[in-house]
């Protein structure tokens, strides 16, 4: 039954998502989110003067562009008077900023809100060490050359302990550089990488190389034919490359096209090198990119003549042991069904985030599982059959990538274009959260 507190999906966008050191490394994360949004206007027609609110998620947190929730919405032609603020919850900031919208316009507070996340994780940086930090700290408060010429000297013993740590690749070393994307993909709580959670998570449910393996290929096969059949075309806006903007990166630049299993077969274990499974083919690519859907209360979208192409029907956030992050949709998506009224088997499309093959597959597993669902869920069936057919059909993001704080709403965007292209019904997106939580939406089609 249709109401006109409703919050309905008129339209996403995202960028192309790109390995980080490749084509978009050098475009700042809020001109990449400047661009979905300003593509956002461009297609849906809307008057920026209408919107209420503009909420990204974000995990970098670049210096220069603290709340870039703001700067996005400015540079996108917001108007001043319209709020902004930036949201961070690990890999689900991009889910959150669609979540905050949907409980704004619910409760009649709001009526239209841009929702969505960008990341640029080529441009997260490279921080000196504390022990260099230090001298720096006395050498800014120092009075007089007395003072400074002691510490200038201390920063060039320093500086060259830290060349001799970064020769012998010693990263244990308290002169080696801090590197803040593996320190912030690195649990605080039980001080082990995400990786090493997927490590876990393979051999709590028996999973081999091979299955992992096989799961990565078919993600590339699917995200593959996707972009030749050009399935991506009406949620891609293209980025042209600065500073001549002849370049345009019009596709996801991580899909292999002709991946084989043997080439995968000869790639390494990185996070346990010794008795590992995980390795960067059966992972997600540290990954930039954007995206941003357009919320609004169905009377206000009434009102303007724009018909919507989804309605938000639930969503929910879970916790759970951090080691065991990647189980995070199990816990997260019972409770998102049981606000809709819905089980798993009623979910016509199922996008869920492919951090690992291995947590992908440990999830089905979990799904499918009474015993899980009595020992840890507190349910006394299991939550239901994942059909594979129904699952990440274009792919995901071992292919795609992860921008981490883009992915909740590049997994919206893609679900409601797949629904209605499909002409299905229902749709569940869901991912893990680093720290050890579950992000779970769900969508009707109405396109």
């Amino acid at each position: 039954m249709k109401s006109d507190r409703d919050v309905v999906l008129i339209d996403g966008i995202r960028t192309p998502f790109a390995k980080s050191g490749t084509d978009l490394k050098d475009i700042h994360p809020a001109e990449l989110g400047t661009r979905a949004v300003s593509e956002l206007f461009t297609r849906t027609g809307l008057d920026t003067n209408e919107v209420d609110e503009v909420i990204m998620g974000n995990t970098g947190n670049p210096s220069d562009a603290v709340n870039i929730s703001r700067v996005v919405a400015l540079r996108s032609g917001v108007p001043q008077k319209a709020s902004a603020f930036t949201v961070h919850r690990n890999c689900a900031s991009a889910l959150e900023s669609i979540a905050t919208g949907f409980d704004r316009i619910k409760s009649g507070t709001l009526d239209v809100v841009v929702a969505g996340g960008t990341e640029s994780m080529s441009q997260m940086p490279v921080l000196l060490p504390k022990k260099i930090q230090d001298i720096f700290g006395k050498l800014f408060v120092a009075k007089g050359p007395g003072q400074a010429i002691p510490q200038l000297f201390n920063l060039l013993k320093a500086d060259l302990k830290q060349i001799q740590a970064l020769f012998t690749a010693n990263q244990r070393d308290p002169y080696f550089p801090v590197i803040s994307i593996m320190q912030g993909l690195t649990d605080p709580f039980v001080g082990i990488n995400m990786g090493q959670t997927a490590e876990i998570l393979a051999k709590e449910f028996g999973l081999s190389r091979a299955m992992q393996d096989e799961f990565a290929l078919h993600s590339h096969q699917k995200a593959v034919a996707a972009t030749k059949s050009g399935r991506f075309k009406q949620e891609i806006a293209p980025v042209f490359i600065p500073p001549q903007f002849k370049k345009v990166v019009a596709d996801d630049v991580g899909p292999r096209d002709g991946l084989t299993m043997e080439q995968l077969a000869k790639l390494k274990p990185f996070f346990d090198k010794k008795y590992g499974s995980i390795t960067v083919g059966n992972s997600c690519p540290i990954t930039d990119g954007a995206a941003a859907v357009l919320l609004m209360s169905r009377a206000k979208a009434t009102s303007l003549g724009l018909k919507p192409k989804a309605k938000i029907v639930s969503y929910a956030f879970a916790g759970l042991e951090p080691e065991r992050m990647g189980l995070g949709p199990v816990y997260s998506t019972p409770v998102a069904l049981k606000r809709a009224g819905l089980t798993l088997k009623d979910m016509d499309l199922i996008e869920l985030n492919e951090a690992f093959a291995a947590q992908v597959m440990s999830c089905v597993r979990a799904f499918e599982s009474k015993t899980f669902a009595q020992e840890k869920l507190g349910l006394s069936e299991a939550v239901g059959m994942v059909d594979p057919n129904k699952l990440n059909v274009n792919g995901g993001a071992i292919a795609l990538g992860h921008p981490v704080g883009a992915t909740g709403t590049r997994l919206v965007v893609t679900l409601m274009k797949e629904l209605e292209l499909r002409k299905k019904q229902f749709g569940l997106a869901t991912l893990c959260i680093g720290g050890g939580q579950g992000g779970s939406i769900i969508l009707e089609n109405e396109a």
